[in-house]
């Protein structure tokens, strides 16, 4: 059984470490003569692969193939609610690994319509990885969490049986102090499963990134996406 990496824990610190740094950098644009924002993005990169190295039990991923399908399964954090199409995680994601991300998110559902619909979209588009974010609306309907991490489980099986891998994405459970529910790092110790831990959950504990109290706005999807696609290169998935 792989240990849990507690270093995806700072990688979501850093995205409201980074997050900050961009705040600072709006109070001082005004300044400057000439905006150039290649530092502030390489800060952002380097930030992230500071928050996820030195994983030495780290559950690799395969390279992902120019021609590869990425399968970005969930619910309304996955669809974009809280923004448009053309700024939600999976299409940022899709223009910064240049691989085609296919939006499989829908408003609303909860894992138990997730294990149902999974087979039809791993059948349709044959992916190579499918990001799963998916139990928030479990959460809010206070189903037991014994039921959630079933239904979890069964999809990452589903996943794995169709050839493809998985990248295990934490959602948060309702609270004061937003982090991921724990039954996500459960999961990825049982099964082995790449996990990205806390970076939704550090997301929606800012104001300025959300669009309502569940969803984030188009900055705060690109975060995601961005943090999303520093794990995937530090895993191996992409260069």
């Amino acid at each position: 059984m792989t240990e849990p990496c507690g270093n995806t824990r700072n990688l979501a610190f850093m995205v409201a470490i980074v997050y900050a740094c961009k705040v600072i950098w709006r109070l001082t644009e005004s300044l400057m003569a000439n905006r150039n924002s290649t530092w502030l993005s390489l800060l952002w990169i380097g930030a992230l692969f500071y928050g996820v190295s030195g994983c030495e039990k780290a559950v690799e991923l395969s390279p992902l193939p120019a021609d590869a399908v990425v399968l970005a399964f969930g619910d309304s954090l996955t669809y974009g609610t809280g923004t448009n199409a053309k700024t939600s995680y999976p299409r940022v994601l899709e223009e910064l690994i240049g691989r085609e991300v296919i939006n499989a998110g829908i408003p609303g559902e909860t894992t138990k319509k997730g294990v149902q619909r999974l087979p039809m979209e791993l059948e349709e588009y044959q992916p190579a990885l499918v990001i799963l974010m998916e139990g928030g609306n479990d959460f809010l309907r206070r189903y037991p969490p014994k039921e959630t991490r079933e239904n979890l489980r069964r999809m990452i099986r589903q996943i794995r049986a169709s050839g493809a891998e998985v990248l295990l994405v934490g959602v948060p459970a309702p609270g004061l102090m937003l982090s991921s529910a724990e039954l996500y790092e459960e999961l990825a110790q049982e099964l082995d499963v790449p996990y990205l831990d806390g970076v939704m959950a550090d997301i929606l504990s800012e104001r300025e990134l959300k669009s309502d109290p569940i969803h984030p706005n188009g900055e705060g999807y690109r975060l995601f996406a961005e943090a999303v696609t520093a794990f995937l290169r530090e895993r191996g998935a992409i260069r």
